[in-house]
């Protein structure tokens, strides 16, 4: 995949492009830089999974897709060649590989610290492939958290831009706002029939936040369940509610007029496997089940949030949509089952 120079919008362009901004026209002020293809296709995959639909976010951008793309529009607008920015993550992190490939995109110095983590294989490709994005850059991986942290914080005092882990803040957030409302437009176009809930992989909360408070603001009732991959301390309830709020504010603040309330949002727990990137039977299962229509998913997040869809889908029926939040395109083929099988 060819990487592209991302457009950066004038507010006539931005007003047109993203339903978030048509619905709140004052967010075209904010700083975004355009990386993404929108809006992400819908499938229906009911032979392999039935009852079953798919938000391919996989397919949110070249030359790298996954749900972070929406935040890094945001996180990462107003940065030019030459600035540095910096994050942090665990070893194999999605979020950090996604954002160390934009910035070299926009011509930025990425600067991230990572930490240890049990690895699966496919976070292993991850995390190689992070080392490959940097090429000379440097990317240590400390023994804890803390470590990681501290050195952002030199990074940041330094005036590296800060993109915050899973980027998960109000400016973040927006982007996953936009999908809530782009999915409430699909279903209006009739692209696909109200679902019951929207399953999505919870790590740092702000990809379930930004889909319930857009479609709360587009008038749906939808569930969203947030399927946990990481310590109950890190991804809970409480989190995702203060991410909504947080959000609101700065709509509010920014927009002038009241938010509507988010749609109901539940935790499901029993998938998580006891450890961010253990895989899990039920996760390997569900792997080899959305390999048969051509999808490929990760075992650290959207095995065991499509472990979790099919049980719902199974035991409460109704419509019940699968938010891919992985891209697996650049893996070879075949390689995802075949890793999948490996614990």
């Amino acid at each position: 995949m060819t990487a592209r120079r991302p457009a950066r919008e004038s507010n006539a362009a931005a007003d047109a492009s993203l339903p978030l901004l048509r619905r709140f026209p004052a967010l075209a002020a904010l700083s975004r830089v355009r990386l993404g293809t929108f809006p992400t296709p819908l499938e229906h995959i009911d032979a392999a999974l039935p009852g079953l639909w798919v938000k391919r976010e996989d397919m949110t951008g070249e030359p790298l897709g996954g749900n972070k793309v929406r935040s890094l529009e945001f996180l990462l607008g107003g940065v030019r060649p030459g600035d540095r920015v910096t994050t942090v993550g665990a070893a194999g992190s999605t979020h950090v590989l996604a954002t160390v490939t934009y910035a070299r995109v926009i011509g930025a110095e990425p600067l991230v610290y990572r930490w240890r983590q049990e690895m699966n294989p496919i976070a292993r490709r991850v995390a190689e492939r992070i080392t490959r994005e940097l090429g000379n850059g440097h990317a240590p991986v400390s023994r804890t958290i803390a470590g990681a942290y501290a050195r952002a914080l030199l990074a940041r005092l330094r005036g590296a831009r800060w993109v915050p882990a899973g980027g998960s803040t109000p400016l973040g957030v927006l982007g996953q706002v936009n999908a809530g409302l782009e999915l409430a437009q699909q279903i209006a176009d009739g692209l696909m029939p109200p679902p019951d809930r929207v399953v999505v992989p919870l790590g740092t909360g702000g990809t379930a936040a930004g889909i319930a408070l857009g479609l709360g603001v587009a008038g749906l009732r939808t569930a969203v369940v947030g399927v946990r991959v990481v310590p109950r301390i890190v991804a809970n309830r409480a989190h995702i509610r203060r991410l909504i709020a947080q959000t609101a504010r700065l709509i509010e603040r920014m927009t002038k007029e009241p938010v509507a309330q988010p749609v109901p949002i539940r935790v499901v727990h029993h998938f998580y496997g006891g450890a961010y990137g253990r895989a899990t039977a039920a996760g390997d299962v569900a792997t080899q089940r959305a390999s048969r229509s051509g999808i490929a998913i990760d075992a650290t997040y959207s095995a065991k949030a499509l472990a979790a869809a099919i049980d719902l889908a199974e035991l409460h029926k109704g419509t019940t949509l699968f938010w891919l939040s992985f891209d697996g395109r650049w893996l070879p083929p075949g390689d995802v089952v075949a890793l999948g099988r490996q614990r």
